[in-house]
């Protein structure tokens, strides 16, 4: 998702933010009123293979706006976790990016602007390429087809189910229908989940990237059978939310932290970002990627979201080589905006080589609209960024949703 405006000096006091917030929510309630007199249109939204979600009429936009402020206001009652300010990227009762990071430095009224836009303008539908969404009996398929061998099955945006170790792990859970805390405001998505949740494989562990509603999503994590058998590893401060809902064994990790689950080590590692749920909690939780290695030093790296920094070639390559990054490679446009936070697809291409990834699966596009270039633009740029490095063919992987790409058994430890 699109990052906040830069802050004019450290701590800055509430009620600044707060003066922000009042001007952006009066806005809101001018254009809350505009949508809820304009006449509806029945064929607007999702235009998936298949609704997967029964159809239901959203409650008025004056509800949901209250509803949403109320969320904001609950929210940013909680803590930062575990905040120690000893270590360099603790700052300000919150977190903060390493040193040579890209900076925010683009105006506020460009940030409200892009923001009141796409929480509240109508979405066009958009029309899907051949073959963009697997059928869901195949995409089903594809993951039985693994067996107990290691592979990956993309799910939309930065979703994967990943088989590592003879485990079936979740990354960024979002797999219902709106990016956003309320349905019916913000993001909506265009293309559906590879897999339903109901027809997931049962899940032991799931990783989560950063707390974004299109990373994050409560309402995936709440319909997730046998949630006290499964195990979480998350961000410092997300921890609550699945110790909430039952889940099994959640471990909350800062930069650096490891955890075993079964055969598989997961990794926190940091990454160019940021978190916020409400705009009274910003980088008071937070985020990272996931090195993820299984048995025989299988190695698979999640980006999350993150912009292009000296992190991956001065942090990440340390963990490397990898069998296979999951990189983000859509969420760019406009660049004042992104550019600090999200990596454009040639930046995705100069990452892979950076961290020594021998396959790179493109993520974080044509799932949902919400950044301004063109839906299915990215993969284009991907693969001649790829050609344009000297890739062979077959290392720069463009997926379907709930396509499963399959690693190569290893023979005898370390895939070369």
């Amino acid at each position: 998702m699109a990052q906040p405006p830069p802050a004019r000096g450290r701590g800055m006091a509430r009620d600044q933010a707060a003066g922000r917030i009042g001007g952006l929510a009066r806005g809101a309630i001018h254009r809350a009123r505009n949508l809820a007199n304009a006449p509806h249109d029945a064929k607007q939204g999702w235009t998936s293979r298949r609704r997967l979600w029964p159809n239901r009429r959203p409650m008025s936009h004056p509800w949901r706006l209250f509803g949403l402020v109320l969320a904001f206001v609950l929210v940013a009652c909680s803590p930062a976790v575990g905040f120690d300010p000893a270590k360099p990227h603790h700052a300000d009762g919150g977190f903060r990016n390493l040193p040579g990071a890209p900076e925010r430095d683009f105006p506020a009224s460009v940030f409200l602007d892009f923001v009141a836009r796409r929480l509240l303008a109508r979405q066009e539908p958009v029309p899907l390429p051949e073959g963009h969404v697997l059928s869901e009996d195949d995409a089903v398929a594809g993951v039985a087809a693994l067996g107990q061998g290691d592979g990956v099955t993309w799910l939309g945006h930065a979703c994967f189910l990943v088989r590592l170790g003879g485990l079936t792990i979740l990354t960024d859970p979002f797999l219902t229908e709106w990016a956003s805390p309320i349905v019916g405001i913000g993001p909506k998505r265009f293309a559906g989940p590879g897999i339903s949740i109901e027809r997931l494989p049962p899940i032991d562990l799931i990783v989560v990237s950063h707390n974004h509603y299109d990373h994050f999503d409560l309402r995936t994590i709440e319909r997730l059978p046998g949630r006290e058998r499964i195990a979480a590893f998350v961000p410092l401060g997300l921890g609550r939310y699945f110790r909430d809902r039952g889940y099994g064994r959640v471990i909350e990790a800062d930069w650096g932290d490891r955890a075993q689950f079964g055969a598989v080590t997961a990794t926190l590692v940091p990454v160019n970002h940021w978190s916020r749920r409400t705009p009274l909690d910003t980088n008071r939780t937070l985020w990272g990627g996931h090195v993820l290695e299984g048995p025989g030093g299988v190695k698979l790296f999640h980006a999350g979201d993150t912009g292009y920094g000296p992190v991956f070639r001065e942090v990440i390559a340390r963990h490397g080589p990898f069998d296979l990054a999951m990189v983000p490679i859509g969420g760019y446009d406009p660049p004042i905006m992104m550019k600090a936070t999200h990596l454009d697809p040639e930046q995705a291409v100069l990452v892979a080589d950076e961290i020594g990834a021998r396959i790179a699966v493109g993520m974080h596009w044509g799932t949902l609209p919400l950044t301004d270039e063109p839906p299915f633009e990215p993969p284009e740029r991907f693969r001649a960024a790829a050609r344009a490095a000297g890739w062979p063919e077959g290392r720069a992987r463009v997926l379907r949703i709930g396509e499963t790409l399959a690693l190569p058994k290893a023979d005898g430890g370390r895939r070369p």
